[in-house]
Formats: structure tokens, sequence, C-alpha cells
């Protein structure tokens, strides 16, 4: 299936008198007019409510401006369903967001903002959450949306998908400077997305410039303006490989303490995001949940900055960094070797004790049919062979060696397993290591630990996860791999190069199996080099679409051709369907 589409906008705007009503100025005149220059947005919405979003500034001016909200049955506003007035402040970046309550499950609503001079804000669409019979529910989930590599593409076209609602999972923004040296840098200028402010983001302006420059992007305005949208944030939000005492991108020594930035970071994200905030005293949590009818209970996870240790393995997580080679994951086995029944690796954790609880308690209450994780980080067992993955760093020549004598020994195994040589029994029972420790893959017991207990609630278990720039689709499966637990779905990036801008775009049909001779094509063959891996696309930019029913959900994963231009073709390049009763997946 392949959908062209032209740019679409959804910034209509109503004339500004048409129903205005002039409110007490606090500090403003009736006569300046407001400017809402970022549009509107909605989010985390309830069966009963929704949080509404919108910046307002008169040109030229530092004062807080006052406003009316309206949330009405149709986009004409004559059947008012609420209202109420909010100002944005100064102090808040000129951000505000008010909770419009009175809303029934499942609609449709119009909502918009008024100044006293009678300026409307855009009207924007937003949605409640479902019933509790509701039969299907349809969301779009998004990460890692790097302005100055190329266009938002993804969000226009999800625009005119059908979903109802969106899902960010993290680096909605990124921190780098304009740097042509910088990560995501090279084509900025030619595309002209050379990002604000030009330095690195550290000061409160900063992030709020940040802030502003994406939310300046029409079509990111478009899709906010569309639908709610339920968001978490990842480690660009505050620097690279974050975590809950530091980051790889952070220097006390030229950029102050980290917990000031980070603090900052957080504020600055609740000022821009549509998000109601859990805890108006610790800006630092954001791990909440939503209940869709009995379809399925949503879990978004803040396994970033809450409760993360520093990453052990590797260089912040990463066993290719010249800063540890040459990396032998003597560490890592460790870890997972048991002391006297402990494992080392136990201290290492990606959340908090207190959220893990608040999760597995939640899943444990839950009566929906999926129990459906929104997290930032890859949390299937990305582990290659070791012949494979060390042969990388050797040369070309030695990766496509032991590439090729790796699948060869899947392929003799799968057809004839009594004509393996004992050179292909030995690669077959080699280790698997992981290649990115700053993921899941980098805190095993941890992981461990949530998916059995998840498992012995006996819960139909559903991850969503960002980060890794590329799409993959995998089985959660136990630490020995005896076990399927549940099943990831791993969207690519909006635009931020993955796998194929260091050369290794054609290595997906290995990775999941369906280039082995072997495998004939099919998906989930489990003859590729990462075993729990079904589908893999290390070359594509885009999003994926989620529909869910209590039969089953279906992921399609939509790509972009391009994000170096405005006019693009989106596709589905792979749907894959998950059945409740047995987690079994078929792919089309």
């Amino acid at each position: 299936m392949s959908l062209f589409k032209s740019r679409r906008r959804f910034l209509a705007t109503t004339a500004g008198s048409a129903g205005a009503v002039a409110l007490a100025s606090c500090g403003s005149s009736a006569t300046d007019p407001a400017e809402f220059l970022y549009g509107v947005a909605s989010g985390d919405p309830l069966t009963d409510r929704v949080i509404l979003w919108t910046h307002a500034k008169v040109k030229d001016q530092n004062y807080d401006v006052s406003l009316q909200w309206q949330i009405a049955k149709d986009a004409n506003f004559t059947s008012m369903v609420n209202t109420g007035s909010v100002t944005a402040l100064a102090s808040a970046g000129f951000t505000t967001k008010v909770d419009a309550t009175g809303l029934s499950a499942g609609n449709t609503y119009y909502f918009r903002f008024l100044d006293s001079a009678g300026v409307s804000s855009a009207v924007g669409t937003t949605r409640t959450l479902p019933a509790t019979s509701a039969t299907s529910v349809k969301f779009a989930v998004f990460s890692c949306t790097l302005y100055s590599e190329g266009f938002f593409n993804s969000y226009d076209a999800a625009a005119t998908s059908g979903a109802e609602y969106a899902l960010h999972l993290g680096d909605y923004i990124y921190e780098y400077g304009a740097d042509a040296n910088k990560f995501g840098n090279t084509d900025a200028v030619k595309l002209d997305r050379v990002t604000s402010p030009v330095n690195e983001i550290v000061s409160l302006s900063d992030y709020r410039t940040r802030y502003a420059k994406y939310r300046s992007d029409a079509s990111l305005q478009a899709l906010h303006a569309k639908m709610p949208w339920i968001t978490i944030w990842d480690d660009h939000e505050f620097a690279n490989n974050a975590y809950m005492d530091g980051a790889q991108n952070h220097d006390p020594a030229t950029q102050g303490t980290w917990i000031d930035r980070k603090n900052t970071a957080a504020r600055v994200y609740h000022e821009w995001m549509p998000i109601r905030t859990p805890d108006a005293t610790n800006l630092l949590k954001i791990y909440r949940n939503f209940d869709f009818g009995t379809l399925f209970s949503l879990h978004m996870l803040d396994t970033r900055i809450e409760g993360r240790t520093k990453q052990k393995y590797g260089y912040y997580g990463d066993p290719t960094d010249p800063k540890v080679q040459p990396y032998t994951y003597t560490d890592y086995v460790t870890g997972l070797t048991p002391v006297n029944g402990v494992y080392p690796d136990a201290a290492n954790k990606m959340m908090s004790d207190t959220q893990l609880t608040w999760l597995t308690t939640n899943i444990g209450k839950s009566t929906a049919t999926w129990q459906i994780l929104g997290n930032q980080d890859i949390m299937a067992k990305m582990w290659f062979p070791a012949s494979v993955l060390q042969s990388q760093a050797v040369s070309a020549t030695a990766f496509g060696t032991a590439l090729t004598e790796f699948m060869t020994a899947k392929a003799v195994n799968a057809a004839a397993p009594s004509a393996l040589t004992s050179a292909q029994r030995g690669l077959l029972t080699q280790p698997h290591l992981p290649y990115n420790m700053d993921s899941w893959d980098g805190y095993p017991i941890q992981r461990e630990t949530l998916l059995q207990t998840i498992r012995a609630t006996g819960k139909k278990l559903v991850v969503l996860s960002g980060d890794s720039h590329n799409a993959w689709c995998s089985n959660l499966t136990s630490l020995d791999g005896t076990a399927t637990i549940g099943v990831e779905f791993a969207t690519t990036s909006v635009t931020a190069p993955g796998f194929e801008s260091v050369g290794l775009g054609s290595l997906g049909p290995y990775v999941d199996g369906s280039g082995n001779p072997a495998a004939q094509g099919s998906f989930g063959s489990g003859l590729g080099l990462i075993d729990d891996v079904n589908y893999a696309d290390l070359n594509r930019r885009g999003y994926i679409l989620m529909t869910v029913t209590n039969t089953d959900i279906k992921g399609e994963y939509v790509f972009m051709d391009t994000v170096k231009s405005k006019t693009y073709k989106a596709s589905v390049g792979k749907t894959v369907i998950v059945t409740a009763a047995t987690l079994r997946k078929t792919f089309a």
C-alpha cells in the first residue's frame, strides 16, 4: 500500500471576532493583539478531560497575556462544552495549559484560545479516551525527531492516517548545537533546517528557544492540532546518554551542575508539552498510565531520568567507543554470573524500585486485554553472535566473512543438522553479545525481573520503543531464552539517521533472517543474526500506525521515501499482526 502526500496544514484559524469575549487585562491592553506562533496542542486525554496548550505573546512585549479557552462539539463553537480563563505567563515562556473537564468518553472536540483583543489561535481537534465498550483504537508512534536532519514528513503523513492519538517515545528535540560537525547537521544549511540557538542548549533560554524552533515546523504544529499526544522524554530532551546523575554529553566544568541542567530541561518540557504533570512538586516524575476502555492499559515509563543508574558497560553503554577498546565484555559476563545466588548486575537499574512497583502493581490490577508499555529504549535482547559483532572492528572483509559463515551455519542447521561441520556447530553455540548497552541490554537483570513479574500475571504484554532510529519487531524472551513473554514494536526515527548512516543499512535481512536462503524470504524464521528479531528495517525513516482490538494488535511500519524534501511518498513497508490468544505474528 502506498500513499502519495502533498504537504498538508492543519493551521486553519477562525475569525477572531467570532465568539470572542473581552477578558480582564493582566498587564496587557485589549488593543494589543497576541501572536499564536506555535499553534495549539492537546494531550494526556482521559475519558472526561484533556490538556489544552498554546503559546501566546504580544510582539516585542514581555508581559503576561490573558486568554480565554473554549472547547466545543463543533468547529463553529456553537455547541460549547466548556470555557474558562487562563494566562500565558512570561515566567512560563508565554506558554499555558488547562485541564479541560466535563467531556464525554470517546468523543472528538474542537478547541481554541482567544486573547483580549479578539484574536483567535488556530482551531485544534482533540479526543477523549474511549468508553469501556470500545472495540478498536488506532494511534501513531513516533521517536527521535532531529530538526536539522530533515523534514518532519512522518508527522505530515500521520495527520491523514486515521490515527486517533499520537504517542511520542522521546527525543522530541535534540540538544546539539548547529556546528557542521555535530550529529545530524550535514544538510542543515542546504535544507534551511539550522537549529536555534546555534549553541548546545544548557540554559533556560536555550531550552525554550530550541522547543520554539521545533514547534515552528508546520507539520509538527499540524499534528499537534489534529489529535491528542501522549509523550515521554528520552535523553536528548536533556543531553545524550543521560542517566539519573549525569550524561555522556554533559561537562560540569563548562556547563554547570547536572542537577541544574536536568531541572531546567524538565521545566521547559512541562512548559512546552501538553502533558498533565503527575506531581507539580516534582517535575522529574512523568511516568503515568491511561486506560483505553477494556482494550488496553497504556503505561508510559521513564527509563531515562527518574531512576536509571550510570551505564555500567562500555563507554556510556557503547562497546565500540575508542575509550574502551579493546572491549572484552568480561564485566558484562561477570554481571550475569550469580555469586551465591545473587547477580552482580542486580543493582544496575533502568528505573527506580518505586516506578517498577508502580508499573507491576498497575499491570496486575488491570482488566484490559492488552498491557502496553510506552518505553524509551529497545527492550528485546539485541544480541549478535560474538564472531560477527567483534569482526566489525577488524575490517569490512572480516565482517563480511563472519556474517556469511554464521548465516550459512544457520541455513545448514535448518535444512540438515547432521550436515553441520564442527566449525559450524561452534558458530551456533558461540556467545551472543549486545551492541548497545545504553538500552535495556545494559540492564539485563532488571529487565528479567520486570518480564518475569509480568509473566506471572498472565497478562498480554506489548512494548513500544524508540531511540534506535531503526524499525524492529521482536520477541521479548527470558534471559535464558526459553520463554516468550511479550512482543516489542520499535519505531524508526522521524528524521534521525540510523544504521544506514554508517553503511549497515543492508544488514536488515541478515538480522531478522528473511535474507537467509533457508528462510525463503519469510519473516520470524529465527534464521537471522539476532534470535529474537522477527523483522528489521535499517534504512528508512517513519513511524508505526498501531490498531488495537480485543483479538489482535496490528502494527503498520510506515516509511517515508525521503526526509530531505517536503515532497515525499509514504508507504507501508511491513504489517505485523499479533494475536491475543497466542502472541503469534503474521507478516504482510
